[in-house]
C-alpha cells in the first residue's frame, strides 16, 4: 500500500506543473519550431534542454520531437529528440540513484523496497522501455530505477531502447507534418518493446558468462 501511495505521490507532485503552467507550454509544433530556431546555431541545443526540463515543467516532449525534425529532418532530428529523451531519463535515475537506499526505505519502506527490486529486476528493463512514450510515467520509474538501483548497464540499455525509436518517430511524424500520427504513436509503442526482447535477452547472456 504504501508504494503504490509513494507512485501517486510521484505522478501528483509531477502533474502539479501541468495544472499551474500548462497553459503557458501548450505549444503548437509550428511554433515550438519557431521557437527553437530563435536560438539560432543552438536550436538543437534549446530542443535538448526543453525535453529534460520536461521533467519538472509541463513541456510537450512529443511536439519538441515533432519541431526538431520540422527543423533537421527525421535523421538528425531523431538524433537530437533521442539524445534529450535519453537524457531526460538519465537525469532522475542518477538523482534517487546517489540518494541512495537509505532514502529509499525512508521513502517507501524497507519492505516494500524490497517489492521493488524484486518488480525491478524481473521487469525493470520493460518497465523503463515501454514507460517512454507514456505521460508522466517515465520521470517516476527512472526515480524508482534510481531508488532500487537498478543496475546501470540495464537501465540505460533499457533507456535507449525506449528513447531512440520515440526520438525517430515523433522526429520523423514532425517532418511528416503529422500526417500519420497513429502509426508513430504504434512505433514509439512497439519498437522499444522489440528492441527490449532483443537487448535484455543479450544483457542476460552476459550476465551469466560474468
Amino acid at each position: 500500500m504504501r508504494l503504490l501511495l509513494t507512485g501517486l505521490v510521484f505522478i501528483a507532485v509531477l502533474a502539479v506543473p501541468f495544472f499551474i503552467w500548462g497553459n503557458l507550454f501548450s505549444e503548437d509544433v509550428q511554433v515550438l519550431q519557431e521557437k527553437i530556431r530563435d536560438y539560432g546555431v543552438w536550436p538543437w541545443l534549446a530542443g535538448i534542454f526543453l525535453l529534460v526540463a520536461d521533467i519538472l515543467l509541463p513541456i510537450p516532449a512529443t511536439a519538441v520531437m515533432a519541431a526538431l525534425g520540422l527543423i533537421y529532418g527525421p535523421l538528425l532530428g531523431g538524433v537530437v529528440a533521442a539524445a534529450g529523451s535519453f537524457l531526460a531519463g538519465t537525469v532522475p535515475y542518477l538523482c534517487c540513484r546517489t540518494l541512495g537506499r537509505g532514502a529509499g526505505e525512508w521513502i517507501v519502506g524497507s519492505k516494500e523496497l524490497e517489492k521493488v527490486e524484486r518488480l525491478f529486476g524481473r521487469y525493470g528493463g520493460w518497465a523503463v522501455a515501454l514507460s517512454r512514450w507514456m505521460p508522466l510515467l517515465p520521470e517516476v520509474v527512472a526515480c524508482f530505477a534510481g531508488l532500487v538501483r537498478m543496475p546501470g548497464r540495464k537501465f540505460f540499455a533499457a533507456l535507449a531502447c525506449g528513447s531512440i525509436p520515440m526520438g525517430f518517430a515523433f522526429a520523423a511524424m514532425g517532418e511528416m507534418g503529422k500526417d500519420k500520427p497513429v502509426l508513430t504513436i504504434v512505433l514509439s509503442a512497439v519498437v522499444p518493446a522489440l528492441l527490449w526482447l532483443i537487448v535484455g535477452r543479450i544483457l542476460t547472456r552476459l550476465s551469466l558468462r560474468d
